[in-house]
Formats: structure tokens, C-alpha cells, sequence
């Protein structure tokens, strides 16, 4: 066992001594020590649970003859971030989080890890960590919120968001408000929706890294609790068979995991963070691999933001199983590829699509390709990213002046201000991985638009990053960035922007002698934050192309 490093010998009577101090005893000992890498927190609603969860998980691991033992990571709440300096400290918790698995595991030798996550940057990093630490690592996730309810209607985190911009335009009330507000997050859980939480959970099951219902079995179900049993005894079948992250982490399972991603129309956050996970597995994971897959995956599911429709409800259809049963059909994922459970095509052998309606057949899709798109061009010639099916039909083409903001702040006022018309492309820069620094999310400003029921008249462009819950024509992860003398730091108001999602193409419309020579008088902005981490993090993070991966 690994773990006879810390606890095995006559040199290590004083290691021993200091696990008695925590109450073990000499049989426990004997056991493989399984470490439960746990988000737990009382700030994230997501999070809030994970103890009830790690209970679960550590019954499990007795069960099957191991002995679990937990250690704290942190995770921070992106929707109370949002909107404010916060923001900047979403992103950069995932290396965070994948540096401190490592320390944590390698400093007290357990033999085998099961990490608890369940929202944004958390999923990530602890799929960094175990790629990286390749040591025996099954996942189980806190699972989605259930969606709240008014009138008889589904509500999301974002249908709050949403009305803020309604209230400003004098569509809503504030007393309407104040409703929404109560009923829109009923308990705890993920975000109800395929925002990037869930987005990720839903992915780790493509990646074989959890088992089937990972990422669809609501928070508040026993059977979640059951999955989080099992997790623990698989914990233990994984160790002894030496099964590996990397085993399983494999070109063939990343491909698996984006064509999931097409077909459910997962979060732009996706394209950050799978190129990050496959480096530390040990591969490059590009926006060109994104398009190939997008091509040839339809979009079989439009759950919220792209519709009404909560997670909930794809888990009452039969959930992921289901969704890669329908493209198996099609040869679009590989069935053979490892899971920690067996194969892949083991989940799907007996799932069941209980409800068309909401998981597409595959020869009837909404889309013939996928929900995420990434477009190039003159202003973002290493790539940007859209999460096309929560596009609208008019906005898949179109050509307006540019609105130039340098932050999200002063977009956020000219919005709420009315200063936004139909037919703008509004461009919030200096918000990228270096020069946010951290690569703010933007829901407040889609979210705002949409309320003002603009989000099918006006396109949104940055070099920062959307929540999965955004919707709308919001394209993000600009490339070079601002920050870096990228195209989109030379675009001047009133510029024409030319976008074509169904081509793939993000066209500045001046002249490139005119670039050219804004390009030779160009001086960046003076750093947003000077000190402390942030810093740090702006001095090492690389392109959003790439997945935000911090340069050694």
C-alpha cells in the first residue's frame, strides 16, 4: 500500500503515534487509507450539503474494507461573485484547488482519493488534480438544485438575474421581484439549470471518471446518497485493480465528453476547462478538435438557459446514459472507452429514453450540430467561444457598430442606463485571464439584456467568459486578449463587427492598414491588480485558447 509510507516500520512509530492522536486504531491502520478530497462550505449553496454527501461516500469506503478520511477544499460561489471584484476570484481557484489536492495527497500518502465537488471551478480542478496526481481517483458530485416554482413555473438563478433588467425597463415591479427572488433557488444544490456546474458534472460521467448519474440525480434525493455509497465501495475495487486517471483520461474519453457536451448544449466554461484537464493528463485539447466534433454532433437537448427546463428533468428522462445511448446510434462516442466502472457502453446498456420531448431521438434533432461553436477571424484569430444553440435564429448573423467598454462595470451601467440599442455589438474588454485578471464571468450584463428583452436584438462580445447561464449571441474567450495587444484592444466605437456563427467567423470591418497603425500606437492599460494573488496568477496565466493554463 502507498500509504505504509506514513504509517508501516519501527521508523514510523512517530507517524502512527500522531494517527492515534486522531483516534485510529492498529487494525485501521492495516487498512488502504482513502482520502475524500471535500467542498464542503456554508457559503456556497452547492457546497452547503457535501458533508451528508462525504458521510455517505465514507460508508461506503468501511463498507469495502478501507478507511476514509476527509480534507477540506475551497470553492467559490460564482453567483454571489458575480458582478462585482469577486469575479476575479472564481477562475483562478482551479489551479488553487488542483495545487492544494496535490499537496494534500502527497504530503499523507493515501492510496486512493475520492473527490466531492459540485460547482464551477471545483469539478475542474479536482479532474486537474487527479490527471495530474494519476493515483487511483473516483468522483461524486453534490448533485443540482431542484428548480423553483411560481405559478406553476420552473425557475432558475437566472430568472433572477433576468428581472433585474425587466425592472429596469419598467416591465417588472420590484415587489415582483422580491418574489422571484424568494422562489427561485428552493434548497440546496448546483444551479438548476446546464450551467457550468452541472455541465461539468454531467461531463466527468462521459470522461468515465464517476458513475452513471453523476451529474443528474438531484441534491435533495436518497439516491444520491446511494450513489455516494457506491462511490465509496468503487473507490476501493478502483485501488485494488490499479486503476488509473490517466488510464481513463484518455484522447478517446475527452472526445467522448465533447461530443456529450454538443449534444446537451453545455456552458462555454466547458472549452476552458477540458483543454486544462487533458494537459494534465498529458495531451493538447484545441478549439479546432471543438468545431470537428461540434460538426458532426447534434444538439439533442435545450435545457436552461437555452429553455425553461431544469436539470431535474433530464434526470427523469433517463439522463446522460440516455443522451449517449442516442449517439451511439450514430457511432458519435466510443462505447469501449475505460470508466473507473467497467467501460462506457456499460452505462448505456440498459438506459432508456423516457421522454423524446426533452432528449431528442437522434435522427430528430434541434440541431444538426452541436451547442458550442468556436469562430475566428480578424479580430479573434486564436479563437473565441459561443454557446450557439441558446442563440436566436436572427442573431446567428449579424453586422453592427461596436459599443467599446474596458470593464464590465461601465457595459453593466451604459445597459442599465438605456444607452444600448438594438443592432449594437457591445465589446467589454481588459476582463481576459491576464487582463482581468481572472477572466470575469458576465451574466449580469446578458442576463440585464435579456430582461430588456434585447437578447435576440444585440451581441456581446469579450476577451472575459459567460456563466453557463448566460444566453443570447454572448461571445467570449476573445483571443489574444486585450491585455495582450490582441485585436479586440483596437477596436475604436462605432467599428463594424461582423458576426457568422454558422461560419465560424468574427470579422472586424476596417481596413487592416487602419489596424495596423492603432496596432503601433497601442499601450496597455495599467494593471488592474498589483499585489497578491491575482497578480501572481496575471504574470503566469496563458491564452483562453488554451484553456487559461498557467505557464510553467
Amino acid at each position: 500500500m502507498r500509504s505504509d509510507v506514513v504509517k508501516k516500520g519501527i521508523a514510523r512509530a512517530p507517524h502512527r503515534s500522531l494517527f492515534k492522536a486522531l483516534g485510529f486504531i492498529d487494525e485501521e491502520l492495516a487498512r488502504p487509507l482513502i482520502g475524500l478530497a471535500v467542498a464542503q462550505s456554508e457559503i456556497v449553496p452547492g457546497h452547503v450539503h457535501l458533508y451528508t454527501i462525504a458521510q455517505a461516500a465514507a460508508a461506503g469506503v468501511r463498507l469495502a474494507g478501507g478507511i476514509p478520511v476527509q480534507f477540506p477544499v475551497i470553492g467559490v460561489c460564482d453567483g454571489i461573485a458575480m458582478g462585482h471584484e469577486g469575479m476575479r476570484y472564481s477562475l483562478v481557484t482551479r489551479e488553487l484547488i488542483a495545487d492544494s489536492i496535490e499537496c494534500m495527497v502527497m504530503a499523507h500518502g493515501f492510496d486512493a482519493l475520492i473527490c466531492i465537488p459540485n460547482c464551477d471551478k471545483i469539478v475542474p480542478g479536482m479532474l486537474m488534480a487527479a490527471a495530474r496526481l494519476n493515483l487511483p481517483t473516483v468522483f461524486v458530485s453534490g448533485g443540482p438544485m431542484l428548480a423553483g416554482k411560481k405559478d406553476g413555473k420552473p425557475l432558475t438563478f437566472t430568472t433572477v438575474y433576468e428581472a433585474v433588467g425587466a425592472v429596469a425597463t419598467g416591465n417588472m415591479d420590484e415587489g415582483e421581484l422580491t418574489a422571484l427572488e424568494e422562489a427561485a433557488c428552493p434548497g440546496c444544490g448546483s444551479c438548476s439549470g446546464m450551467f457550468t456546474a452541472n455541465s461539468m458534472n454531467c461531463v466527468t460521467e462521459a470522461l468515465g471518471m464517476a458513475l452513471p448519474g453523476n451529474g443528474t440525480i438531484p441534491a435533495v434525493m436518497a439516491e444520491r446518497l446511494r450513489l455516494a455509497k457506491k462511490t465509496g465501495v468503487l473507490a476501493l475495487d478502483v485501488w485494488k485493480k490499479d486503476i488509473r486517471p490517466r488510464s481513463v483520461l484518455t484522447e478517446t474519453a475527452f472526445m467522448n465528453a465533447l461530443a456529450l457536451d454538443m449534444a446537451l448544449g453545455c456552458s462555454t466554461n466547458t472549452a476552458l476547462h477540458l483543454p486544462a484537464i487533458a494537459h494534465e493528463a498529458g495531451f493538447t485539447l484545441d478549439l479546432d478538435r471543438l468545431n470537428q466534433v461540434s460538426a458532426v454532433t447534434p444538439n439533442l437537448c435545450k435545457l436552461a438557459p437555452a429553455s425553461a427546463t431544469p436539470i431535474e428533468e433530464l434526470h427523469a428522462a433517463g439522463g446522460i446514459p440516455a443522451v449517449l445511448g442516442e449517439l451511439a446510434k450514430k457511432a458519435l462516442i466510443t462505447l469501449e472507452a475505460a470508466t473507473v466502472y467497467g467501460v462506457l457502453g456499460d452505462s448505456v446498456e440498459t438506459a432508456v429514453n423516457r421522454n423524446t420531448a426533452l432528449i431528442r431521438p437522434i435522427e430528430d434533432p434541434y440541431s444538426p450540430t452541436g451547442g458550442l461553436a468556436a469562430l475566428k477571424g480578424n479580430l479573434a484569430p486564436e479563437g473565441c467561444v459561443v454557446k450557439q444553440s441558446a442563440v436566436a435564429p436572427s442573431m446567428v448573423k449579424h453586422e453592427g457598430p461596436a459599443r467599446v467598454f474596458d470593464s464590465e462595470e461601465a457595459a453593466f451601467d451604459a445597459i442599465m442606463g438605456g444607452a444600448i440599442k438594438a443592432g449594437d455589438v457591445i465589446v467589454i474588454r481588459y476582463e481576459g485571464p491576464r487582463g482581468g485578471p481572472g477572466m470575469k464571468e458576465m451574466l449580469a450584463p446578458t442576463a440585464a439584456l435579456a430582461g430588456m428583452g434585447l437578447d435576440d436584438k444585440v451581441a456581446l462580445i469579450t476577451d472575459g467568459r459567460f456563466s453557463g447561464a448566460t444566453k443570447g449571441a454572448a461571445i467570449g474567450h476573445i483571443s489574444p486578449e486585450a491585455a495582450e495587444g490582441g485585436p479586440i484592444a483596437l477596436l475604436e466605437e462605432g467599428d463594424k463587427i461582423a458576426i457568422d456563427i454558422e461560419g465560424r467567423a468574427i470579422t472586424i470591418k476596417v481596413a487592416a492598414e487602419i489596424l495596423e497603425a492603432r496596432k503601433a500606437a497601442w499601450k496597455p492599460l495599467p494593471p488592474k491588480v498589483r499585489t497578491g494573488y491575482l497578480a501572481r496568477y496575471a504574470r503566469q496565466v496563458g491564452s483562453a485558447a488554451s484553456g487559461a493554463i498557467l505557464q510553467d
